[in-house]
Parts: structure tokens; sequence; C-alpha cells
């Protein structure tokens, strides 16, 4: 890992004057992922996000410069974070109360900065400090160098999840004791 790497704690309404820094890390990490991931999606993504509360993102930079970041946030008790899920679950696995599942919604490396350690760094620091009983990610079943990753850092997949949004892919849902 870098030894200028500094790691940061935001609010939503602290991120709000990095979203287009926010945009072109998610841009520059997802360069060869197809359609679905464009700006203007994301961007939206962010608006519905960053208001929900517990919203919490640990930013990466070195001299200055953001290299990476993971944001989540607690989900609700009318959370649809689970709409969609294929496989069966265990009875009450999708109840959520808004202090039992912490959902991590993106952890994003620049390319040029990517099998540094800084996703591991920013993975650890975000859940260092959560206070619920599990988190849960989406992963695609393809990105196997982040599904290795994960699993290498505790985490398990338990079912797969196709959102209704359009164009979205199937996921598989992985959770971890956070």
């Amino acid at each position: 890992m870098q030894e200028d790497l500094r790691l940061r704690h935001y609010t939503a309404e602290e991120a709000e004057p990095l979203v287009d820094q926010l945009v072109d890390v998610y841009l520059d990490a997802h360069a060869n992922d197809g359609p679905l991931y464009n700006a203007e999606r994301y961007r939206k993504q962010l608006a519905a996000h960053m208001p929900r509360p517990g919203w919490e993102l640990v930013a990466a930079t070195v001299d200055g410069e953001l290299v990476g970041y993971i944001y989540g946030f607690p989900l609700a008790p009318d959370t649809r974070w689970w709409d969609g899920i294929q496989q069966p679950v265990p009875a009450g696995f999708t109840e959520e109360t808004g202090r039992r599942t912490f959902a991590v919604s993106e952890l994003l490396v620049r390319r040029a900065w990517q099998r540094r350690g800084i996703a591991r760094a920013l993975h650890d620091e975000l859940l260092s400090g959560r206070t619920e009983e599990r988190a849960t990610l989406l992963v695609r079943p393809d990105n196997t160098v982040a599904r290795r990753a994960y699993e290498s850092w505790g985490w398990r997949c338990v079912a797969r999840l196709k959102p209704a949004w359009e164009g979205a892919p199937t996921f598989m849902v992985a959770v971890r004791a956070a």
C-alpha cells in the first residue's frame, strides 16, 4: 500500500462537493464494463443513496488525488435492497430494522491504483466502525477479481439477486458479520 495514502470519512453533506470526482472514479473503475456503467445512471444512484440515514463514505487520496472510495448505508425497514432475490434464503433473511444490515453499495479504485491494497484498506476502514450485526453487498458473478477479494475478506455468497431497474445484471449477494 502507498505510504502517502490517506483515508477520510464523509457524511453525505460533506461528500456533496465531491460528487463530480466520485463519478469520475466510478467511470474509470468501470471503463470496460459496458453501457450500464454511465455517468447519468450513477449520478441518479448517488442522489438516491446519499440522503439515506447513516450514509457514509470513506475516500482514499494520494497526494490530494481521489484514487478510490467505498460507501454504504444501513438498510431501512422499508428497504427495496432485497427486491429481486432469487434463491431461497432463510426465513427472516430480508427483514430489516434500520440497525440490522449495513449495505456496501460501491467499492471503487481507479484502474491505475488497483491491486495495491487500497480496496482492502477502504473496506476495513468503513466496516470497522459499523454497529450493525451484518453487512451485505452485491457483486457481479463475472467479476472474479472482486469475488475472490471479498471471499478472502470474510464474505460469503448466499443468493442471487436481479434488481428491477432496466438493464440490471444478476448479482451475487454476499454477507458477513459487520
